[in-house]
């Protein structure tokens, strides 16, 4: 499925009159072309065309989303910046965790080529973030992923989820890196648009951090890993630049790139002993637009200029055009800037690895992107026209009309259960449906504790890894985001995703210190797509200067649609922790019989947006919780604390499905019952409702009073429910007055949703 460029030749040296170029079938518009032209001052050459085309899609220029994402950098504090070594704008942020050591994280979409070729398309979403990583100077250490498809029940989620998963797996378990986090949530407007967003993390000394720039005069330029083939011409920037047709096709359909994970794992050792002997002064990896933008962004970067000689280029296909050379993204290559004394020992590094590398060009201080093909001069730009000084757009932006009408249906209007067997059946509906069952479908094809750091990893509420075996040092992650409650209001929406992550690194014992996002949403020539995003973004910009974390980086993915069909607007947000020693990490299940549980938090009568709303009433509608920044805060000072003394023997954050969904999987995560009488609310409100800075806690009955005076020092509520009971085939969750469910019972419902449907995809 390659795409092949026919495109006309034009020597720089003047126009060829009147042979239209196409630059519309390349993604650009008209006013664009003639920028383009202007900039340059004269026709592009084809060359040219094709390197602006893929620079300049949304993918890679963030054409649509930049006036917005300043906010980011606004809204940083003094605090916000101490911690902070690296901020947007690099292939990833990089925080100080302490003792000279930092670590680098960042989340990115692989959406649309998910959807056409879903192994692949994940496969190569991994190799790509896990590049970026590598490319600050880090060792990669730990993958999230977060997944979003169609229902079910769908005939094409049967093919699209199973390919995924096993893409996802496949190139991590490979590479070594364990995965410990993530999510896979189901919904109607994923169908034809999944989500695959890939997160990675890695570990680094402050003084190993490592930029994408380019400049001393003279140094060399090193392109090595594997040769470039024709797979992913233009591939994720110009399909993520495209909407899906209504037959679930994509309009234009560049090849998928394809994936190599055992080059990969070579690229990475390769690069590490390359940094460790302090052979590389600017690297940068090829991703999305590939050779067209590693040289121009490198070259912009360092304020210098680049000769290259295209010819050079090691190639799988010999066929290949100048312009598809150019814009191919071929997986697990790096481009270095090396000086020329340290060419020969880069060059030995390589051959021990069995890694290819090849020496095509020079830094210059001529301030042009100048590219040479078989004798013949055929780009000459100034490189930060082609990589930082594209398009910038305030696209229009306007409240739906019919929001109001959604604000106003709300669900806590819905007919309510009457009784206990009747909440009893709802516990169990809620447990087995798509988004709250098992997902040991899922994550038993990722290995979760290669390489012996793992500490905690799904079906947690945060992965938490050891980056030093000396202190016990270590950081948590987690990824959330509820699209519903996004769509009902974007702007706390957007805030709740992150008050979720950042609960659930909290309750880990960890201390939240950073963000990361990936902004998924429909087309950014609609309206109302762009007030959603535009809301999204002022949410997170305001919600991290309150909590004081930064976002360090991110991926916008726009045009997530089909046909003039949206996805629900889904900001996903990571959020990083870090634990001082992970033996005090606090896992989510109940650990035996004796222990007191108590709920953390205020619970209010919020069931619009809810998993209970979802299922019970196939129901969207009202306004989503009310975002309270100030009780995460408190949240997280007793959960660290807790977790610093000792207290807690589990603790697991209520969010979708409520303390009904916390209590099956803290019941369940180890065979352990739990007797309980519910607060004084309306019972379905307190079984389901899903109002935010919660936990579900236990504890030694010894423990009481000291966390009493931990929640009465933050002024976070407690509610002691009972006890935990039982343990083996005797354990139950036991409602006092309403109802009791063994625990077996509710493991065959939980366990068995995805098996059922998958197993024969």
């Amino acid at each position: 499925m390659t795409t092949r460029l026919v495109l006309d030749t034009v020597a720089l040296a003047g126009e060829t009159p009147d042979v239209q170029q196409p630059w519309a079938d390349l993604g650009l518009k008209d006013d664009e072309y003639s920028q383009i032209r202007a900039i340059l001052g004269r026709r592009p050459s084809s060359s040219e065309l094709a390197m602006y085309s893929v620079m300049w899609s949304e993918h890679c220029s963030y054409k649509s989303s930049k006036v917005h994402l300043r906010r980011f950098g606004e809204s940083l504090t003094d605090a916000m910046r101490q911690r902070l070594l690296v901020g947007i704008g690099e292939n990833a942020g990089v925080v100080d965790v302490g003792d000279g050591l930092a670590v680098t994280f960042k989340i990115e979409s692989h959406n649309h080529p998910s959807y056409v070729e879903p192994y692949q398309g994940a496969a190569t979403g991994v190799g790509g973030i896990v590049r970026d990583i590598l490319a600050m100077g880090a060792r990669p250490v730990a993958l999230l992923d977060s997944l979003r498809v169609g229902p079910l029940d769908a005939v094409d989620t049967r093919r699209v989820l199973p390919g995924v998963v096993a893409g996802v797996g496949g190139y991590g378990n490979c590479l070594g890196l364990p995965n410990v986090g993530g999510e896979v949530v189901f919904d109607p407007s994923y169908a034809g648009n999944p989500l695959v967003n890939a997160l990675c993390v890695g570990v680094l000394r402050h003084d190993e951090v490592h930029l994408a720039k380019a400049s001393g005069a003279g140094n060399r330029v090193l392109l090595y890993g594997a040769a470039t083939g024709g797979d992913g011409i233009g591939g994720v920037s110009v399909l993520a630049s495209e909407t899906f047709e209504a037959a679930h096709r994509p309009a234009k359909r560049p090849s998928v790139q394809v994936g190599d994970p055992f080059m990969e794992k070579l690229l990475i050792e390769c690069t590490l002993e390359l940094f460790n002997g302090q052979l590389i002064t600017g690297i940068q990896d090829l991703g999305g637009a590939g050779l067209s933008c590693a040289t121009s962004e490198l070259a912009s970067s360092g304020g210098s200029g680049m000769r290259i000689q295209l010819d050079l280029v090691p190639l799988r296909d010999t066929s290949l055009t100048p312009e598809e050379i150019l814009m191919s993204e071929s997986q697990e290559r790096m481009m270095a800037i090396v000086e020329p004394q340290q060419v020969q020992p880069f060059l030995a590094v390589c051959d021990r690895w069995g890694v290819e590398a090849t020496d095509i060009g020079e830094v210059t201080d001529s301030g042009r992107l100048v590219i040479d093909w078989q004798g013949q001069r055929i780009v000459d730009v100034p490189p930060g026209s082609v990589a930082h000084d594209g398009p910038v757009y305030e696209r229009p932006l306007c409240r739906p009309a019919a929001h109001d009408a959604l604000a106003s249906d709300s669900a806590e209007r819905l007919s309510r259960p009457g009784g206990g067997a009747e909440l009893r059946a709802t516990v169990l509906a809620l447990a087995a449906s798509p988004n709250l069952c098992d997902r040991s479908w899922v994550t038993d094809q990722y290995d979760r504790y290669v390489q012996g750091n793992t500490v905690l990893a799904q079906p947690e509420d945060a992965g938490v890894i050891r980056i030093d075996e000396g202190s016990g040092r270590g950081v948590a992650v987690s990824t959330d985001c509820n699209a519903r409650f996004v769509q009902l209001d974007p702007y706390a929406g957007a805030q709740l995703a992150l008050a979720e992550a950042y609960r659930n690194v909290a309750v880990s014992g960890a201390r939240p210190i950073a963000v990361t996002d990936c902004l998924n949403f429909g087309s950014p020539e609609d309206p109302g797509v762009m007030w959603q995003f535009a809301e999204a973004v002022r949410g997170l910009a305001d919600g991290c200067r309150e909590l004081e974390i930064p976002v360090t980086g991110g991926n916008v993915s726009f045009y997530n649609q089909t046909g003039d069909t949206a996805i629900l607007p889904t900001p996903v947000v990571g959020v990083l922790g870090v634990i001082d020693d992970v033996r005090r990490r606090t896992p989510i299940g109940f650990t035996g019989p004796g222990c007191a549980v108590y709920l953390l938090g205020e619970t209010r009568d919020e069931l619009s947006g809810s998993e209970w709303a979802v299922v019970v009433h196939d129901h969207l509608g009202g306004h989503p919780p009310a975002v309270d920044l100030a009780a995460e805060r408190a949240l997280a000072d007793v959960m660290v604390a807790a977790a610093a003394e000792r207290l807690l023997s589990s603790a697991h954050d209520l969010s979708e499905g409520g303390l009904a969904q916390a209590l099956v999987e803290s019941c369940l995560r180890r065979g352990v019952g739990v007797g309980i009488a519910l607060p004084g609310l309306d019972p379905l409100v307190a079984l389901f409702s899903e109002s935010t800075s919660r936990a579900l806690v236990s504890l030694p009955t010894t423990q009481e009073v000291r966390l009493a005076e931990l929640c009465s020092e933050h002024g976070v509520p407690s509610t002691r429910l009972g006890e935990t009971v039982g343990i083996g085939g005797a354990a139950e969750i036991d409602v006092a007055a309403l109802f009791n469910l063994p625990l077996d019972e509710l493991r065959a419902a939980w366990s068995t949703t995805l098996p059922s449907a998958l197993d024969n995809a």
